[in-house]
């Protein structure tokens, strides 16, 4: 037999919810974070390529962003020994788990211009 929550517990539960929706939101909030993530889940790529990719983004931002994920695990920078020298980027398996995220939003933002335009 399953027990009924009391309404504390269910209030307990929304707040989690909130706080865990929050701290994500903190982490890939920004106009590009979410766009370089989305970039790298096609594979490493060269902070040049970064940035041609993703239009109207600046070397001092997609530096900021490039550190702020790599700070939190979701990215890996390789400094390869080229001459000029160039520094890589790829997602860690960590990163590579909001793939789905990433899909989901893409999915309803399709969905979303389909049913506002008709295209």
């Amino acid at each position: 037999m399953e027990k009924t929550k009391t309404i504390y517990e269910e209030e307990a539960d929304c707040s989690k919810i909130l706080f865990a929706i929050q701290d994500t939101l903190d982490l890939i909030s920004g106009k590009w974070k979410i766009k370089v993530v989305g970039v790298l889940l096609y594979g490493k790529r060269n902070f040049t390529d970064l940035q041609q990719r993703i239009n109207g983004l600046g070397a001092k931002m997609l530096s900021k962003e490039l550190q702020d994920l790599e700070i939190n695990g979701l990215i890996t920078r390789t400094v390869n020994t080229t001459k000029p020298i160039t520094v890589s980027y790829e997602l860690t398996p960590y990163g590579h788990t909001l793939e789905p995220i990433i899909q989901a939003l893409a999915d309803w933002g399709i969905e979303h211009r389909h049913q506002i335009t008709g295209r």
